[in-house]
């Protein structure tokens, strides 16, 4: 079960990519707990291990496919938060990044005709349209909320029950 060398340094990128997912929900989740909005951080912790677990998927694909997986430089994010929408914007342009990245391995596994990495990478594009919906939806009930107190600790609230 070889994988092409193009799609096995993409797939090993995105090993990378994921775990800097992670540190930006991190990072986020810091910022937003610095704002007392403990449900959004509880929210974006979550996100951050789901990262987590994405990274982990990535790399088990790689050693079932007897390639070592090999993490890439990993840069801290630089993260400016004054409000919980500068934090879901940001998390929403975090994503959309890693859709680029999950479309780019689905064109790579077409063209290598890479059958065995298809359910991993229809996973994942199925994965990102349901993340970009879900911030894209706490973003349009963030901006209704507007600047009122009360709007805004309602759906922190709800975020940290996820």
């Amino acid at each position: 079960m070889t994988i092409h060398e193009e799609l096995q340094q993409a797939l090993n990128e995105q090993v990378t990519a994921e775990l800097e997912a992670a540190l930006v929900y991190l990072q986020l989740s810091y910022a937003l707990d610095d704002l007392g909005l403990v449900g959004m951080r509880d929210w974006m912790k979550k996100q951050h291990k789901e990262e987590l677990d994405h990274a982990e998927r990535f790399s088990q694909h790689l050693l079932d496919r007897d390639v070592t997986p090999q993490i890439g430089n990993i840069s801290a994010p630089i993260v400016k938060v004054e409000t919980a929408i500068d934090a879901f914007e940001a998390a929403l342009n975090h994503e959309k990044m890693i859709s680029e990245r999950i479309r780019r391995l689905a064109d790579l596994q077409a063209t290598h005709r890479d059958y065995d990495s298809r359910p991993l990478i229809d996973f994942f594009l199925a994965e990102q349209i349901e993340e970009e919906a879900d911030i894209d939806e706490i973003l349009d009930r963030l901006k209704l909320a507007g600047t009122e107190g009360s709007g805004i600790l309602r759906i922190d609230g709800e975020l940290g029950r996820r």
